[in-house]
């Protein structure tokens, strides 16, 4: 099909005539369909119930150690827990914390105390005149809701399939001591699905702040989320690479079984070096005796080591693939070269990013809901929910099932085929 940026007036509108006569076939089918969050589907969640077969009223739910699970106390986490997250997360079972459900939790308390009692003796966030965070766009809405909601300020960093502008990153973390933070999904990133490379971490790990309480927090939320057994990304681990720069305290890691076994009821777990992590139980241990062992036992018992999580996985990828190859395929289909989009095609995690033409995000996702298909809302990867451009869009294939995903892929497509061609009509009319 001939490029819309290459049609006349007359060939636009007539192809804008012709796709709204299918959209209306759309708006008669009564659609309700849920594509605005990366959650797991039934299927997925289906493959974790005989975890709940695992631990019974006979079970001895007793540790290695003798430890009683049924009780208080291990305040940062059972051993066997902390070996078996510490081989998904590659880092030391001595460099971890075992957290409650949420991942996302542990790095709202995380900036909570920093706010409150500061990092490492530093002076606290909310006694400074000004605190700010670099925020990779586009990024995940959830983490920029944390920072906003303590009234940091964000700066938007843009992202690169190598992963965030480490020129930007690097020149302002040097250059302003107000700077604290910087959000990063660095393997299958939300939304993009890019991993970052090894120049990138190891340009992460040689940062020099101007601000000695400054963190990365590194969100590995994907670590294990492939789609495909023989092309995965992979990411050099970055508490080992800031120890080798010599820089160990620099980064709070995070990770959770979250889109592994159930949702809410995972375990999340923070890896760190051991100045950060007395850091943080000196708090932990004013907060908690200690997180459910019982929830940590019973993911032990049901994996038994990595090899049994890893072997999970593939499961689940057998689930998510096809619905990432038929959204990718229907995007080529329906969209490509007619030079009005771009999207990501990743390896793995639960996103993929949609650019349209500039100015035209918001009017697609309407007309998507007009036609009662919801998705995350124009702007949401942006700090404040401001997207400039107004092109970035996140599309998540996980959770509808396979048949109504297609349906709502081709009427995305749709959508942005009508919402383009208006668009280039419209700055005909501005010449």
């Amino acid at each position: 099909m001939k490029a819309y940026t290459e049609m006349t007036r007359d060939e636009l509108t007539a192809e804008i005539k012709e796709l709204k006569e299918v959209y209306k076939k759309y708006q008669k089918m009564d659609l309700s369909l849920d594509m605005s969050r990366g959650k797991p589907c039934a299927e997925q969640l289906d493959l974790s119930m005989g975890m709940m077969d695992v631990l019974s009223s006979e079970s001895d739910l007793a540790c290695e150690d003798g430890t009683d699970c049924r009780n208080y106390g291990v305040l940062t986490g059972v051993h066997e827990a902390k070996v078996l997250i510490g081989d998904m997360m590659e880092n030391n079972p001595d460099n971890i914390i075992i957290f409650g459900n949420s991942s996302l939790n542990v790095m709202y308390d995380t900036v909570s105390r920093a706010m409150t009692h500061g990092i490492l003796g530093n002076t606290p966030w909310c006694k400074l005149d000004k605190v700010k965070f670099l925020c990779p766009v586009p990024g995940y809405d959830r983490h920029f809701a944390i920072t906003e909601y303590f009234g940091i300020e964000m700066i938007p960093v843009p992202m690169t399939p190598e992963g965030p502008d480490m020129d930007m990153v690097e020149k302002l973390v040097s250059e302003d001591d107000s700077i604290k933070g910087i959000w990063c999904v660095p393997k299958y990133s939300n939304p993009q699905g890019y991993s970052y490379s090894d120049e990138t971490v190891r340009r992460f790990a040689k940062l020099k702040p101007a601000a000695p309480d400054f963190r990365i927090f590194w969100d590995n939320a994907y670590g294990v989320h492939h789609l495909y057994e023989h092309k995965q990304d992979h990411l050099i681990e970055i508490l080992a690479a800031c120890k080798r720069a010599g820089n160990p305290d620099l980064v709070y890691k995070f990770s959770s079984t979250s889109k592994i076994t159930f949702p809410g009821s995972g375990i999340a777990a923070l890896a760190a070096s051991p100045n950060n992590l007395e850091d943080i139980q000196d708090q932990l241990k004013r907060q908690t005796i200690g997180h459910d062992k019982v929830n940590q036992l019973r993911h032990v018992r049901y994996f038994g080591d990595i090899h049994g999580l890893v072997e999970h996985m593939k499961k689940h990828a057998e689930i998510l693939r096809p619905k990432f190859e038929a959204v990718e395929d229907i995007l080529e289909e329906e969209l490509g070269g007619l030079g009005i989009a771009e999207w990501t095609k990743p390896h793995g995690g639960y996103f993929i990013c949609f650019e349209s033409m500039e100015g035209c995000a918001k009017a697609i996702i309407k007309r998507c809901s007009k036609c009662g298909v919801k998705m995350t809302p124009a702007g949401s990867t942006w700090p404040y929910k401001k997207d400039p451009y107004d092109r970035d869009i996140r599309i998540a294939p996980s959770y509808p099932s396979l048949e109504d995903l297609i349906t709502a892929a081709k009427l995305f497509a749709l959508s942005v085929r009508i919402v383009s061609a208006e668009k280039l009509i419209g700055k005909m009319d501005e010449v």
